[in-house]
C-alpha cells in the first residue's frame, strides 16, 4: 500500500491541487495560467513597444521570462483591443462569430452614414469634422460615455446612504460598454441590432443621446449627495 501511496503524490500531498489554483486566482490576468509569478505578461503591441524603447526599459524586458501570447493576442494594425472587449460584451451563449458579424455591420453603417454626411457638407471645415473611420467613433463614444463618479452603498445607523466616490478605469470602461449595449436593446422589434447600435454610438460621439445624458444624471446625483461624502472615511 505503501508503494501506491508513493506513485500518487497528488493524493498523498492534496496541497499541489489546491495551492496552485488559489495562486492562479490571485493573479490580475486575463485567463488563468500555467506559468510562474514571475513571468511577465507578453508586449506584443508596437505602440506599448515604441513607449518602452521611449523610456528605455525594453532592455530591462529582455532578461525577463515572458509567458506566451495568447491566440487572440496579435500586433496586426487591423487588432483593435477596445472592438475586441465590445464584441465580447455583445456575444451570448457563446456565440462569438454572430457577435463579431453584428458589430461589423454596425460599423459598416456608421460608415455609409458618415460618407453620407461627408459628401452633404458644404465646406471644408464641416468635411473636416466628420469622422469615416467606424473604429475612431467606437473610441470617441466610449470615451464620452464614461462616468468619473460612481455612487456606493454605504450603511450608517440604519439608513443606506449613496455615497459619490472615484470610479476605477476597468468600471468605468465596463459601465461606458453596459450602458451602450442597454441603450441598443431599448429598441423596437422592428429595428435590428446593428441599425440601433450606429446610431447610439453616432450619438454618443458628439455628445448626445440617451447613454450621455445617463451618465449627466449620475454626476448630478454624485454633485447632489456630496453632503455624504464624509461617510466614506467613517
Amino acid at each position: 500500500m505503501s508503494n501506491v501511496i508513493n506513485y500518487l503524490p497528488i493524493i498523498k500531498y492534496p496541497l499541489y491541487i489546491i495551492r496552485p489554483w488559489t495562486e492562479l486566482q490571485k493573479r490580475y490576468l486575463g485567463r488563468p495560467t500555467s506559468f510562474p509569478d514571475y513571468f511577465q505578461n507578453p508586449v506584443f503591441r508596437k505602440e506599448d513597444q515604441a513607449k518602452l524603447i521611449e523610456n528605455s526599459e525594453l532592455s530591462k524586458l529582455a532578461v525577463v521570462p515572458v509567458r506566451p501570447p495568447a491566440a487572440y493576442e496579435t500586433s496586426s494594425v487591423y487588432h483593435d483591443p477596445l472592438v475586441q472587449k465590445v464584441i465580447n460584451h455583445v456575444m451570448e451563449m457563446g456565440k462569438k462569430k454572430l457577435a463579431r458579424e453584428l458589430v461589423e455591420k454596425a460599423f459598416e453603417n456608421i460608415k455609409r452614414k458618415q460618407i453620407e454626411r461627408y459628401h452633404l457638407a458644404s465646406t471644408p471645415e464641416q468635411k473636416a469634422n466628420i469622422i469615416l473611420d467606424p473604429k475612431s467613433v467606437l473610441h470617441r463614444a466610449i470615451d464620452n460615455s464614461k462616468p468619473l463618479l460612481q455612487l456606493l452603498p454605504i450603511k450608517r445607523g440604519g439608513i443606506t446612504y449613496q455615497v459619490p466616490g472615484p470610479i476605477t478605469e476597468k468600471r468605468s470602461l465596463f459601465l461606458a460598454i453596459k450602458w451602450l449595449l442597454e441603450a441598443t436593446n431599448e429598441k423596437d422589434r422592428t429595428i435590428h441590432f446593428p441599425e440601433q447600435f450606429a446610431r447610439e454610438l453616432l450619438d454618443a460621439a458628439s455628445n448626445t443621446g440617451k447613454v450621455v445624458k445617463r451618465k449627466q444624471d449620475l454626476h448630478r446625483q454624485c454633485e447632489a449627495n456630496r453632503a455624504y461624502a464624509h461617510y466614506r472615511w467613517q
